[in-house]
């Protein structure tokens, strides 16, 4: 009986009505063709070429052959090491987009990078000498020109705010030299930090991008540039399905004074700043790990005597600081000069300031950690070792010939560190200076036990400490409460 219903079963299924059968097994279907919009978008598309030679130097791999013979005498001649050789030219390909019929193309920075001359190829196969612009390293940007007798094709950039993850997107260009080639994808995440520069904010994609896709163009399914195809996580050379776009967003307003100045001008606060921690939160009684506090102002920027050391800056604009690194990129993208809102936590309360951005100029170089020295011998609080981990001493002369700290700093020297404590795990060490607790200043171990005794009074989780070290090097570290 079993065997009769199956067969029945069978035959029910192999009698139906075609149009039935296909309703009944029709499932979901893959995306439309693109065709039409990669053929509309192509021709805007380039092929980049660019190459610079290389000065005879030394320290290069060369392969050697018999001495007297031909193809020594070659080698030597081509050898980057003999000084009497030939130059060798280095050749570096790469993909851009064009944006206006009179030819200024966008690509990235290193695809240009050192060369003494740059080709563009259409994908007619023509191919024109181009003049580099303007480019910027931060956000790894160049803009070209082209002069051609006709207008050219371009493309226009699209809103890459609006862009959505899982919405479809393709990316065109020029992966290993091959030219014109089309890959469909996803945006597969937003605001990645890749750690590439200060102002990181990338479209991460699935769609396929290798070496010499960098500085193509990544379209929406409109046929907008949202990104500019910038870097990937490959594995000899080859795509893993993971690449990096910078934002339409941020890449439009740097383009457009690449295209007008040859430079990229940005805002400037002229503040050092670092991440809001949760202990830090904790030890101020925030709420949360929000914002980007100030670690130091400068005397020539336009915040000094408006911010204070010790602020957190929880919107800029209008615009709400999630985390440290959000900052930099909206005061690099806001017009210099322009009068702006900052809301700060200060003192235990929230309140509003008002000040004029500047141009950022050339980056001033980070000091370099001064390195410690073992600490002398001495004995002092052990109530806050016993609370905090640390051991502190006032700053005479002997101690900062010890630490080499200048003459000018003031606070209190570490000199010993309790192994394991939450201190030692932070990074304290001997040598390093603190100069305030809990936002205000110390200067002897008292002030110091009384902000402490404060803190656990009132059931805070943690102290919050303000360290520099002998170069001036300045941060912000939060310290559990033990016991």
């Amino acid at each position: 009986m079993r065997m009769l219903a199956a067969v029945a079963a069978v035959l029910a299924l192999s009698l139906c009505e075609p149009a039935l059968c296909r309703q009944a097994w029709a499932g979901p279907s893959g995306p439309q063709s693109v065709a039409a919009l990669a053929s509309q978008l192509s021709p805007a598309v380039v092929n980049i070429s660019s190459s610079h030679r290389l000065n005879n130097g030394a320290g290069q791999p060369f392969p050697r052959a018999p001495k007297g013979t031909t193809l020594d005498q070659d080698l030597g001649r081509l050898n980057p090491n003999n000084p009497d050789g030939d130059p060798i030219e280095a050749e570096s390909l790469g993909s851009g987009f064009i944006i206006s019929a009179d030819g200024l193309v966008v690509t990235n920075e290193h695809v240009i990078d050192g060369a003494d001359t740059v080709s563009v190829y259409m994908t007619d196969g023509t191919r024109y000498t181009a003049k580099v612009v303007g480019s910027d390293t931060q956000m790894d940007l160049a803009v070209l020109r082209i002069s051609a007798p006709k207008s050219l094709p371009f493309v226009d950039f699209g809103d890459s705010d609006t862009a959505q993850v899982g919405d479809w997107v393709m990316a065109i260009g020029n992966p290993f030299g091959l030219g014109g080639t089309v890959t469909l994808g996803i945006v597969s995440a937003r605001n990645r930090d890749i750690m590439a520069g200060p102002y990181d904010s990338y479209i991460q994609t699935d769609a396929s991008i290798n070496q010499g896709n960098s500085g193509g163009p990544l379209f929406d399914m409109n046929g907008k540039v949202i990104g500019i195809n910038t870097a990937i996580i490959a594995q000899g050379g080859a795509s893993l399905g993971i690449g990096f776009a910078v934002p339409s967003d941020m890449a439009k307003p740097v383009v457009e004074q690449l295209a007008q100045y040859g430079e990229a001008r940005r805002g400037w606060l002229g503040v050092g700043i670092q991440d809001v921690t949760d202990d830090i939160a904790a030890s101020l009684g925030r709420p949360d790990s929000h914002g980007a506090m100030v670690t130091d102002v400068s005397r020539s920027g336009p915040a000094y005597g408006i911010l204070k050391d010790g602020d957190i800056i929880l919107t800029f604009d209008g615009k709400p600081i999630g985390k440290m690194r959000d900052l930099p990129r909206l005061v690099a993208e806001a017009p210099i000069g322009k009068p702006v809102t900052l809301d700060v936590y200060r003192d235990g309360k929230e309140q509003s300031l008002t000040l004029t951005l500047g141009e950022l100029k050339t980056a001033e170089a980070a000091p370099k950690p001064a390195a410690a020295k073992p600490p002398p011998p001495a004995k002092h609080s052990d109530k806050l070792g016993d609370i905090i981990g640390l051991e502190l001493a006032p700053l005479d002369a002997a101690r900062r010939k010890t630490y080499d700290l200048p003459g000018d700093l003031t606070g209190l020297v570490i000199t010993s560190v309790k192994a394991g404590s939450d201190a030692d795990q932070k990074g304290f060490i001997p040598g390093l200076v603190v100069t305030e607790v809990n936002q205000q200043k110390v200067e002897t171990v008292a002030d110091v036990q009384a902000a402490v005794g404060q803190a656990t009074e009132a059931k805070k989780p943690a102290v919050l400490f303000k360290l520099v070290d002998g170069s001036g090097q300045d941060r912000f570290i939060a310290v559990r409460i033990s016991g």
